[in-house]
């Protein structure tokens, strides 16, 4: 059996209880070496047989999981943050598909989820976005024209940005033509959740100039939004004016 696991968004003990008794449990980790923090292999048991996938291709993760299934091991896949972002795990699911291997999913803690804790942000304020926009700017990567930065800055939600801060002269200027005023709040998130996080608050007029100057190129989560400004309006959830299905209004 192949279980997928979510590694959460850095700090160690922001696993899932699930995730860290089946990497307890394994006999084979196969583990995102150049994401996951390395600290989470203590979960793992002694003699537990571990591969860095940093060093490897798809069909050399699936040869591992394939010896191992033919020795009657339990193997887990150990992913940065949640799996279904970024994670490259379709591929590998037709590939498992493919062979006849069964596999199952353990969601984990993604980083947008670890920066906005780091930020005591609520990216979702009454009055400001109610829509979370998660993308990444084209690079060696492209991404569709109907999903460029430019045209997803027209809605002018919330924007948490993955694999974009060695991109961010041309980011800065997307985000602009797209809407977002130069003085709408930003940050970066380095290595959120990490021992060693960093959080640099901007603008987006200030966006460039703000991670070049301190060095960022990776492992940082770029946030655009007046979620992190100071107007909002109040949320209906706990107005005692407001009647919710579990108590009625107040005079």
């Amino acid at each position: 059996m192949v279980h997928f696991v979510g590694a959460g968004s850095g700090a160690a003990d922001l696993i899932t209880v699930r995730g860290a008794r089946l990497l307890s449990e394994a006999d084979v980790v196969i583990w995102a070496g150049s994401l996951v923090n390395p600290e989470l292999l203590s979960y793992c048991k002694p003699d537990c047989e571990r591969f860095d996938s940093a060093r490897l291709t798809l069909e050399e993760v699936v040869d591992i999981i394939k010896n191992a299934e033919a020795a009657g091991k339990t193997t887990v896949r150990l992913h940065t943050g949640d799996s279904s972002i970024y994670g490259a795990v379709r591929e590998q699911f037709d590939a498992l598909d493919a062979l006849g291997i069964g596999y199952d999913v353990t969601p984990g803690v993604s980083s947008f989820c670890g920066a906005a804790a780091s930020l005591k942000a609520e990216y979702t304020l009454p009055g400001v976005s109610q829509t979370v926009i998660i993308s990444r700017a084209a690079g060696k990567t492209p991404v569709p024209e109907r999903e460029s930065i430019r045209s997803l800055a027209k809605h002018g939600a919330t924007m948490v940005l993955f694999l974009s801060t060695s991109l961010t002269e041309k980011l800065q200027a997307e985000l602009i033509a797209g809407g977002y005023a130069e003085e709408t709040p930003a940050a970066v998130v380095y290595k959120a959740t990490w021992p060693d996080e960093r959080i640099l608050r901007c603008t987006v007029g200030t966006l460039h100039k703000t991670v070049t100057e301190n060095g960022l190129t990776k492992t940082s989560l770029i946030i655009v939004g007046g979620c992190m400004g100071g107007e909002y309006l109040r949320s209906f959830l706990y107005h005692p004016g407001f009647t919710t299905e579990f108590r009625k209004a107040k005079e």
